[in-house]
């Protein structure tokens, strides 16, 4: 049954559920939908498809999430930035809006899910560790302010061309703005100013559909005057039918890069939203593998049932929240909305102005950009700063697959960079105490010319064996001719390859030659196995390990430690 529980986590909060939790829940699925069903339209046309693709959407994979997600607040759905990656990815196999683009639109999510859910099935989430925090800031907002200009086309009612480009998105902006529709840029600008003046009053104000209504009533009643805005118009009523997308090898093959982008971001936002309400709350815990299945298992279903590529949504998900939603009752809830709109609220939706659909996503993504962040990283980290900025402009420039991909290749250099160049430090005595510490920090410390305590501050191994090699060499010519032991405090390397073995063998020998003994300390014992398996006692001595930097020193001047005869004894029971 644990098992059941942890493979379907609805099992797990369901059979426990509380009758004081049903209002909150229900408040906050209602608040959720209220928000969901205008974003859910506008999002759609994102992604180039027509208005009820994102209502679609917004249904199959909300439930599926609730069954089997591990945050029970999570908001799954249509979202800004999935939108546009469809857009890009499926805009050059086929045109707009077509019957082939909606075709290979739903396919992309049972690719996408298919994907997702493989991988968590396989326990592959830790991949996505090698997306760095300043690459996704980059990432996001590169994206967010993409979102946002390829949404002028609608906000002032020409028809500027989609890239996920800048400089291709700019230079046809700047080009046709003088055929900017007045009346649609009015109705548009007055809406993104009520959507940020309710958002500074207070958060939980349902904006977008203030403005939503205020829209379709303007066109309602003033529509005679105002025929030169565009609107949304038939919007289909009933529920999605079930259908297995068309599977085609070649297509699938072609769709493989957009589709890996949309499982990558997918995860990130929602394993990141997921971690930060965890964090607000001691019920649950997030596992992130089986947040990858329940998002594969919600873009597939979601596919069967002419849905596009979904994922969590930030603002939902604080929205659900904030609101009082505690379990997946809220989705139920907003799903069960969403079907009530399907069916009976369609045709309300016919006047509603297109632009008013743009400003309530312009104002969305823009406060994705996070300007704070890229400042915090320049005071902070200057090597992460460039990360993001790398990033950033990688993503408005290239596009969003090659600044996805040019994130991912960055975060491994600067891993291999750093975990090449560690930190080393060579170690004092701190006076009247069995203490060593970093001399270029504690100025106090006592040195010993005939003595060198070397600190290597990470795992060894092929990556920065040359690195330590020739660190070590540099310090110990520093000491001289004087020099007679080296001390390695091996106290801070957790983990040792067959390079790095290799390479302590052949200083080993080296500063022997030379007449300077070389002696352990604080060596964990799976890197002690390690050297031991590796041959290194071949080179040394098993009486030059101890368990301290003070102990080997003393040895060294005295020839004799209590302490170090019993840790000898230790490890020649554990190694005899």
């Amino acid at each position: 049954m644990e098992l059941l529980k942890k493979l379907i986590p609805i099992l797990e909060w369901l059979p426990n559920y509380k009758k004081s939790q049903l209002r909150g829940d229900i408040v906050a699925g209602i608040t959720v939908a209220i928000v969901l069903i205008p974003q859910g339209i506008a999002y759609a046309l994102i992604a180039g498809l027509p208005p009820i693709y994102g209502l679609y959407a917004a249904l199959m994979p909300q439930l599926m999430y609730a069954i089997f997600g591990t945050s029970r607040q999570v908001a799954i759905g249509p979202v800004a930035m999935d939108s546009l990656i469809v857009a890009t990815g499926v805009s050059t196999l086929a045109l707009t809006g077509s019957e082939s683009y909606i075709a290979i639109a739903i396919l992309l999510a049972l690719v996408v899910g298919t994907i997702q859910f493989l991988m968590g099935i396989f326990r592959l989430g830790f991949i996505v560790n090698f997306l760095s925090r300043p690459v996704i800031t980059g990432f996001t907002s590169a994206v967010a302010l993409i979102i946002g200009l390829n949404q002028f086309r609608n906000l002032f009612g020409v028809e500027f061309v989609q890239s996920d480009q800048i400089h291709v998105l700019l230079e046809d902006i700047l080009f046709r703005l003088q055929y900017f529709k007045t009346n649609t840029t009015i109705i548009g600008l007055i809406a993104c100013a009520i959507i940020i003046i309710f958002r500074r009053i207070n958060k939980k104000i349902p904006n977008a559909l203030i403005v939503v209504i205020l829209g379709i009533v303007t066109i309602r009643f003033f529509g005679t005057q105002l025929s030169d805005v565009a609107i949304v118009k038939d919007i289909p009523s009933g529920l999605p039918k079930f259908s297995m997308p068309v599977i085609d090898v070649a297509l699938i093959r072609e769709l493989m890069p957009i589709a890996a982008t949309l499982v990558m971001v997918g995860y990130l936002e929602t394993i990141s939203i997921g971690k930060t309400l965890e964090a607000k709350q001691d019920e649950y815990r997030v596992r992130p593998n089986q947040e990858l299945v329940a998002l594969g298992l919600s873009n597939m279903v979601g596919s069967l049932f002419q849905s596009y590529p979904s994922a969590s949504s930030f603002s939902r998900s604080a929205i659900n929240s904030e609101s009082g939603g505690t379990t997946g009752v809220s989705a139920i809830v907003s799903a069960i909305l969403v079907v009530f709109t399907l069916l009976f609220l369609t045709p309300v939706f016919y006047h509603l102005p297109k632009t008013i659909l743009s400003a309530i996503i312009i104002v969305a993504v823009f406060n994705l950009i996070n300007v704070r962040e890229a400042r915090r990283l320049w005071r902070a980290n200057n090597l992460d700063f460039w990360l993001l900025l790398a990033t950033f402009l990688a993503t408005i420039f290239f596009g969003i697959e090659y600044g996805i991909l040019i994130g991912v290749v960055l975060s491994l250099i600067v891993l291999i960079f750093r975990t090449s160049r560690p930190y080393v430090a060579e170690l004092g005595k701190v006076p009247n105490s069995d203490f060593y510490r970093n001399k270029n920090r504690f100025k106090e410390v006592l040195l010993d010319e005939e003595i060198l305590v070397f600190r290597f501050d990470a795992q060894l191994f092929y990556a920065n064996s040359n690195y330590f090699r020739d660190k070590l060499d540099e310090m110990a010519e520093e000491k001289g001719k004087a020099l007679k032991l080296i001390v390695l405090d091996a106290e801070s390397i957790n983990r040792v390859d067959s390079t790095g073995i290799e390479i302590l063998k052949e200083r080993i020998i080296y500063f022997n030659k030379h007449n300077i003994q070389f002696y352990f300390a604080g060596v964990k014992g799976p890197v002690r196995d390690a050297f031991f398996r590796g041959g290194l006692l071949d080179v040394v001595s098993l009486d030059h390990f101890f368990m301290r930097a003070n102990g080997a020193v003393k040895f060294y001047k005295t020839g004799d430690n209590q302490n170090q005869k019993k840790y000898a004894q230790y490890i020649h029971q554990a190694y005899k």
